[in-house]
């Protein structure tokens, strides 16, 4: 027994030895020592992820390559090691790493979020940036924002001094906004109801499974031995959700030609666009392609956008002298006759901030989605191989006291004079290159135009003395742990611009 502890145990140290040597001639980045034989450094990962990883990158630098198992993983907290990634290598990152997740829920890697780089998903770009997510589709679809937007005002008017989950009704407007552009169809306020929730708890099962911490992406042999807990659950859903767009699809073709036949104009909705290029080229837009784009589409536009307006309210209730100020920027620009447009964010620089702030403090992808390296490339001077994936810690560098002052107080006013959501390669909630987020316009349209609308609209309060809980919960996004649930009571104009609207 002795013989084989001293055996193991020089086998052991062989192994770091060679590695520490193999590092340093290759010119690799840091690393965490040790690197332990078919682990890597897996047992030193707690959740949530992108913490345990800044405090990698606190005292091992901010470029370090560590592994999970037998993948290499590059991970990235600095704005000029992401500024390398993302402008001379981007290219070489722009593909994707081959995760489980993107096997069984992105349609074996040809969803445009898991898709590699190439003409498939050049292709689904561009058809998501000309036909979703243009400024002119987005102008189309102007009107569904500010009637989905008043149909919220009306919904907190009717809740009277009771409580209101924030929420579940910000998470139901934004489904909203999404299926009417998508299909035309409104889930909750009408009579589809029990539709909405069974694609709510789609989404959700979606955001929970679809993590990059799945150890069996990282540890092939757990497969071997039967653990595939996450595989089987990721089947589960996928089918679920195949399902029900797949009724959504066969719904519209319906329709569709009914009205075609007789001599009707449909609406120009999104699963109508991609069935009319179905239609000049039926091999290439499947409806495995139809399902996969609407779907990456309805996920991504739902839980992150109602998610970060969650937590900017939660901010506003336990800053109230910022909402205050926010309202007497709207009531002075705006005016007490008429309703916050998406038309005055221009001129209400403030509103701006705060959701700029909110986005700091709160990314919706702490981590942003993952690359992977097409080839070999150099970040900051050091050597890194091909097939390594790609985690910027997005949300490690929204909180470097190097990089912002008091980076863990709410302070908006610290983005006075900054015009967009970008602010070099230090703030980019939607990522950067040609893998950032594609619905950003349409994101910052919906959050800020609802904001805007309840802070001219309502005064928030908090239930209690005590301050908004603001702790983190599990899952790819960044969602609240505890719901927001807050009083709202209506301005002194508030029935009076509603009726308006009647």
């Amino acid at each position: 027994m002795e013989y084989i502890f001293i055996t193991v145990a020089v086998l052991v140290a062989s192994f770091l030895f060679a590695s520490h040597f193999r590092r340093k001639f290759s010119n690799l980045p840091p690393t965490l020592f040790p690197t332990l034989p078919v682990i890597g450094h897996l047992h030193l990962l707690k959740k949530p992820l992108y913490k345990t990883f800044a405090k990698f990158s606190a005292k091992h630098g901010p470029i370090l390559l560590i592994r999970f198992g037998s993948r290499r993983v590059l991970l990235v907290s600095s704005p000029s090691a992401a500024e390398e990634c993302f402008t001379k290598n981007d290219v070489v990152f722009a593909n994707r790493p081959r995760f489980l997740a993107g096997k069984i829920l992105g349609d074996n890697y040809t969803s445009i979020g898991w898709a590699p780089y190439g003409d498939h998903w050049r292709n689904l770009r561009r058809i998501s940036s000309i036909e979703i997510f243009s400024s002119h589709r987005l102008n189309d679809f102007h009107d569904i924002r500010a009637d989905e937007g008043i149909l919220l005002i009306r919904k907190l008017i009717s809740e009277g001094s009771s409580p209101v989950n924030f929420k579940a009704l910000l998470n139901e407007m934004t489904l909203n906004v999404m299926m009417r552009m998508i299909s035309g169809k409104r889930y909750f306020g009408g009579d589809m109801m029990e539709e909405g929730k069974r694609f709510q708890e789609i989404v959700k099962e979606t955001v929970l499974l679809a993590d990059t911490s799945n150890l069996g992406d990282h540890l092939p042999i757990l497969r071997w031995f039967g653990l595939k807990g996450s595989e089987e659950k990721m089947v589960v859903l996928q089918k679920k959700r195949d399902a029900f767009f797949q009724e959504l699809i066969d719904q519209h073709r319906k329709v569709d030609g009914v009205e075609l036949e007789n001599n009707k104009k449909t609406k120009n909705t999104t699963i109508q666009v991609l069935l009319q290029l179905q239609k000049t080229d039926p091999e290439y837009y499947t409806d495995e392609v139809i399902r996969g784009f609407v779907l990456n589409l309805l996920t991504a536009g739902t839980d992150t956008s109602g998610t970060t307006m969650e937590w900017a309210l939660s901010l506003l209730l336990n800053h109230p002298h910022v909402l205050k100020k926010a309202q007497k920027e709207i009531d002075s620009h705006v005016g007490e006759n008429r309703l916050v447009d998406e038309s005055d964010m221009i001129s209400l620089p403030y509103i701006r901030c705060i959701l700029n702030e909110t986005l700091r403090m709160y990314p919706p992808l702490p981590l942003l989605v993952p690359h992977e390296s097409s080839d070999d490339c150099v970040v900051g001077g050091y050597h890194i191989p091909r097939g390594t994936t790609l985690l910027v810690n997005q949300w490690a560098m929204h909180h470097d006291p190097d990089l912002w002052s008091d980076p863990e107080s709410f302070k908006p006013e610290r983005f006075e004079g900054l015009e967009g959501t970008k602010d070099g390669f230090s703030f980019m909630p939607f990522g950067s290159g040609r893998r950032s987020c594609p619905g950003e316009g349409l994101a910052m349209r919906v959050v800020g135009l609802t904001l805007g609308l309840l802070i001219q609209c309502f005064d928030l309060e908090r239930i209690g003395e005590e301050m908004v809980d603001m702790s983190q919960g599990p899952g790819l996004t960044m969602p609240k742990a505890q719901p927001l649930v807050a009083m709202c009571r209506p301005r002194p104009m508030t029935h009076y611009l509603i009726a308006l609207h009647m």
